[in-house]
């Protein structure tokens, strides 16, 4: 049976769930906002060591670099249009728990909003949620809606898993930041090209 997570909560995923391979599920629901336009979210994943930045540029993975080269993560596509079903996922990721490199620390799960023109943010986004699931099986372990209002925030925190004495945990966290992918970037020292 699924958890349905609160902010705060935290789940174990190796010990309590005995996972090694999980699915992130990054879900939203299609609106069509004042604009005329729909949102275009992209999830993505900073995997960040003991001092909470990237390593290299190759621990950041989303739709233009979907596989870490370690094997442990893969990012399943970009979906332009979310969805249009509630609690149906927009995009997935897969990570494999075994093949996480030993000087990564946390895995960070974050989506932003592509809008050159910057007419959107994260206020305009219902439906959102991130739910893990079991790879193997696809049983849903663990859900959390997105609580969090963001009226100006172009990206955000969705949720982490981290190594806590060798058990590998997720916890959903909801923090905003303005910018977009590019302020995600330069807070966990992605080097982005202007």
């Amino acid at each position: 049976m699924a958890i349905t997570l609160k902010k705060g909560q935290k789940l174990s995923l190796s010990k309590e769930a005995g996972l090694t391979k999980v699915t992130v599920g990054l879900g939203w629901l299609v609106n069509q906002f004042d604009t005329g336009e729909n949102a275009d979210l992209d999830s993505s994943v900073f995997m960040v060591g003991e001092n909470g930045k990237v390593p290299s540029d190759a621990e950041f993975i989303f739709y233009k670099q979907p596989k870490h080269p370690s094997g442990a993560i893969t990012h399943n596509g970009d979906n332009r249009k979310g969805t249009e079903v509630v609690g149906e996922d927009a995009e997935t990721i897969d990570i494999d728990l075994t093949k996480i490199p030993d000087n990564i620390k946390k895995i960070v799960i974050t989506a932003s909003i592509y809008d050159p023109e910057g007419n959107l943010n994260f206020g305009q986004v219902s439906n959102s949620f991130i739910r893990i699931s079991n790879a193997e099986t696809k049983e849903q372990v663990c859900r959390y809606d997105l609580e969090e209002v963001f009226s100006m925030e172009t990206a955000i925190v969705v949720g982490e898993i981290y190594n806590y004495n060798g058990d590998w945990k997720f916890q959903p966290v909801e923090k905003g930041f303005n910018g977009g992918l590019a302020a995600l970037c330069a807070f966990y020292g992605v080097d982005v090209d202007d």
